[in-house]
């Protein structure tokens, strides 16, 4: 017989938020390592119909099968980046109209502002030329910075498919090491947390890449209407900046003014490119996040932005993009686990319409 010990709630506030200040050093000390496995993890989970379809149907090994997805998934990621460099490659030869029309559109801006609000165009370039040099300076003390940054990003990319070959492969030997863990009794929860689990990472993932093609067939069209040059080019790469929560759509949207340069400096086009991301983002966050995104991961806002500003502080980018399927994942195993269902509901969006406090009424003298 096993007794189980109850402390108080103050004890078990303390465990909590020692294991919470636990957590997030090692996930900052070692985020490294850690975020490229995360990245393999919810690819491998992706790949999972690839590989058991290989298995049961045409009888391959696991590891051809293992192998086969793998090469499956970088073969489409290369053809995706090839396209785009090539594409680039021909908005770099219009890189002398682009720099042209840029100055013509800022000779345009400065005169608006003289005109309407009453500072010479010699303060402007004056005010210009501080924050140039400004921003010159600390570029200098960044180069470093940024070609380490550049490093580590290729040598993650070169280890994530390693990685998700290899949790592929051995995905059985790590489910039978999680069984170790736990007494028999507890195995049909874990089998039902790992089931969960599978299901909601490939349906979230699955329902980015529905979101990116829609995201960038909207942004295609637009921009095809509005005469932009390189509609196609740059609706691709508006609908994967938009994988990125908050900050990716604003990035595209810069870049995609500016290539719009490419034809003219007219203001009318820079503000119909505006307004096709501004559609675009309208239909993206009331149409398409609601039936797409949120009926996969059933988070709240407020838990969501949290943890995507908690993401972006440890891991950048890639935190940010891991921040919604890890909160998902927790969300699961909270609401099978009778001390931490609370937790649980508190990530969920079902938000009651009332509560009535079911105690009784103290009187007073």
């Amino acid at each position: 017989m096993y007794n189980t010990i109850k402390f108080p709630f103050y004890i078990r506030l303390a465990f909590m938020v020692i294991s919470l200040i636990g957590i997030t050093y090692i996930l900052c000390m070692g985020k490294s390592i850690l975020i490229p496995i995360l990245m393999a993890f919810l690819i491998a989970v992706l790949l999972l119909p690839i590989v058991h379809f290989l298995n049961s149907k045409l009888r391959f090994p696991n590891v051809l099968s293992s192998t086969i997805a793998v090469i499956i998934f970088v073969s489409l990621i290369l053809g995706i980046l090839a396209f785009i460099s090539y594409e680039i490659s021909d908005i770099a030869d219009d890189f002398a109209e682009i720099r042209k029309n840029i100055n013509l559109f800022i000779v345009d801006i400065q005169r608006y502002i003289r005109a309407n609000f009453h500072v010479s165009l010699w303060e402007q370039r004056k005010y210009i030329d501080d924050v140039t040099q400004d921003s010159f300076k600390k570029g200098k003390e960044t180069i470093g910075t940024t070609i380490l940054s550049i490093t580590d990003t290729i040598l993650d990319l070169t280890l994530i498919p390693i990685y998700t070959f290899l949790i592929l492969l051995y995905r059985n030997h790590f489910i039978l090491f999680l069984a170790k863990l736990f007494k028999k009794e507890y195995h049909v929860k874990l089998q039902e947390i790992l089931s969960h689990i599978k299901g909601s990472v490939q349906s979230y993932i699955s329902g980015l890449i529905f979101e990116m093609i829609a995201v960038s067939a909207l942004t295609c069209i637009g921009l095809y209407f509005i005469g932009v040059k390189y509609a196609i080019l740059l609706g691709i790469i508006t609908g994967i900046l938009n994988l990125i929560p908050y900050v990716g759509i604003l990035v595209a949207g810069v870049l995609t003014i500016l290539s719009s340069l490419t034809g003219t400096p007219e203001l009318s086009l820079i503000l119909g490119v505006i307004i096709v991301n501004i559609v675009v983002q309208i239909i993206d966050n009331n149409i398409l996040v609601p039936l797409i995104i949120n009926t996969k991961v059933q988070i709240n806002a407020f838990v969501s932005i949290i943890g995507i500003i908690i993401g972006s502080q440890i891991g950048g980018i890639a935190g940010m993009f891991l921040a919604i399927p890890i909160l998902a994942i927790l969300k699961i195993v909270f609401d099978r686990i009778e001390s931490a269902e609370p937790w649980g509901y508190l990530m969920g969006d079902n938000l009651p319409k009332t509560f009535i406090w079911k105690s009784k009424k103290v009187k007073t003298e």
